[in-house]
């Protein structure tokens, strides 16, 4: 502390307190200047508009950015910079944001499965060299396994296929015995669902959900009307194994359009039945 003139010493000044989120905010808005500049000077540092006359440049950024956020209420100060530096409207960034969070969460959430059980099941298949029906949308090919690659399966006699081409695979002697006791959902069977090219747009590509019901007796439909209740033995990446011991089935996910659990199916029949019919109606 220093004296005073004339004698005496000054109390020293009490300390400002820290300016809050909200006043920051309120300045950074009200002068077009990032919050670390108006965070300075609330703690008493470079004012604002010193700070908008040495970064001229900068500064019209930041009134083209504060501009979009008041047409478009909501839109976030990161989210403004990229519609300003990509040259899409709002509507076009914000739709290309949540595509790309979508993919983002797909490749998440497959990274959290093991995919070593379906691995092994596949390499068995190939290096046994058995017999498979490969069911595909309107046809089913019966080949055997020559090798994978990270899209394809190649078989032995007609070559590379594309796996987002396959509905299920089977051996051959449980596809035979399977067939004539087969479901189908008609509609499907006659158009098969198309396969969407990005997962995140496919009805099942987040294989995290199935895992509660390992073990258990699932219903399935796939895209081309098969309809199939058995138990779900294994969950990996990108498929699932069903069926028992030595008579599995394999289905990739982007096969699947519908999903259920067989006892909640059962549940909800047993419901329908207990329901009162006309005749309780008619006597009421």
């Amino acid at each position: 502390m220093g004296a005073r003139p004339g004698g005496g010493f000054g109390r020293p000044r009490t300390p400002r307190p820290p300016p809050t989120p909200e006043q920051i905010l309120a300045l950074a808005t009200k002068e077009h200047v990032p919050a670390r500049i108006a965070k300075g000077e609330l703690e008493g540092k470079m004012k604002c508009r010193i700070w908008r006359k040495l970064h001229a440049e900068e500064a019209k950024r930041f009134d083209q950015v504060y501009v979009l956020m008041g047409e478009h209420p909501g839109l976030s100060l990161p989210d403004a910079f990229g519609v300003l530096q990509s040259g899409l409207s709002v509507a076009d960034f914000l739709a290309r944001k949540e595509r790309t969070q979508r993919k983002a969460a797909v490749k998440l959430a497959r990274g959290e499965v093991d995919d070593t059980s379906v691995g092994a099941f596949i390499n068995g298949l190939l290096e046994s060299k058995t017999e498979l029906a490969v069911v595909l949308g309107e046809r089913t090919v019966l080949d055997t396994l020559a090798g994978v690659e990270p899209i394809s399966f190649v078989l032995g006699r007609s070559g590379r296929l594309e796996k987002l081409q396959v509905v299920m695979l089977t051996r051959r002697s449980d596809w035979e015995q399977l067939t004539p006791t087969l479901e189908r959902d008609q509609k499907l069977a006659q158009k098969p669902a198309n396969v969407a090219r990005q997962p995140d747009k496919r009805p099942f590509s987040d294989p995290r959900p199935f895992l509660a019901h390992q073990g258990d007796p699932v219903r399935l439909t796939l895209r081309n009307g098969i309809q199939l209740t058995l138990r779900l033995r294994v969950v990996g990446r990108f498929d699932l194994i069903v069926g028992e011991d030595g008579h599995e089935v394999f289905i990739p996910l982007h096969a699947l359009v519908r999903f259920s659990a067989a006892d909640e199916d059962a549940n909800a029949e047993a419901a329908d039945a207990e329901l009162p019919g006309d005749e309780a109606g008619d006597n009421e």
